[in-house]
């Protein structure tokens, strides 16, 4: 879900879906989330204690991308947040940027937000699909490219579920899965 920021990893893959059970013990909790700014050399110290108060409050696993040449205050710049890694936020953050700026740099990532405690696991989801996880009774879907994630009794339901929610999940795969 790609949201502009006006308005407002090389982590491991998932080779197979995993059992409820594992699931459980593997998710972080929905909430809290940590922000890590990454601005040095790109934003004022005011501009990134700013950047860190309102990124706070973005969902995990967000990203939010600057174009260099036009400063924070832009429409170039973009948070991507809900997504399932932190490298899908970036990727998604960076590509909208890069759509939108008007200099010549590229767009960079100045601020990332994570779990609090967060360190690389085998299943990653979004805060809102691991809120919705409490919810799970047989499968659950997630798209890499979007952050959508759906729910259903059968792995075919769940995959359907999180396709409808998005026109660009294009690429749901079963996560979770008895």
């Amino acid at each position: 879900m790609m949201v502009p920021f006006l308005l407002l990893s090389a982590g491991p893959a998932l080779s197979q879906a995993v059992t409820g059970d594992a699931a459980a013990a593997l998710l972080f909790p929905p909430a809290p989330a940590e922000v890590e700014i990454n601005g040095q050399g790109v934003l004022p110290k005011d501009q990134a204690k700013m950047l860190a108060m309102v990124a706070k409050d973005q969902p995990y696993y967000a990203a939010i991308a600057i174009s260099p040449d036009e400063g924070l205050m832009s429409e170039a710049t973009i948070a991507a947040a809900n997504h399932h890694t932190i490298e899908a936020a970036s990727t998604a953050a960076l590509a909208e940027c890069n759509a939108k700026k008007k200099g010549a740099a590229d767009c960079v990532i100045v601020a990332q937000v994570r779990p609090e405690g967060w360190e690389a696991r085998p299943l990653q989801l979004s805060a809102s699909a691991t809120a919705d996880f409490q919810n799970y009774s047989g499968a659950l879907a997630i798209s890499a490219l979007t952050g959508s994630w759906g729910l259903g009794a059968t792995a075919e339901e769940a995959v359907a579920a999180c396709t409808a929610k998005q026109e660009a999940a294009t690429d749901c795969t079963v996560a979770i899965a008895e």
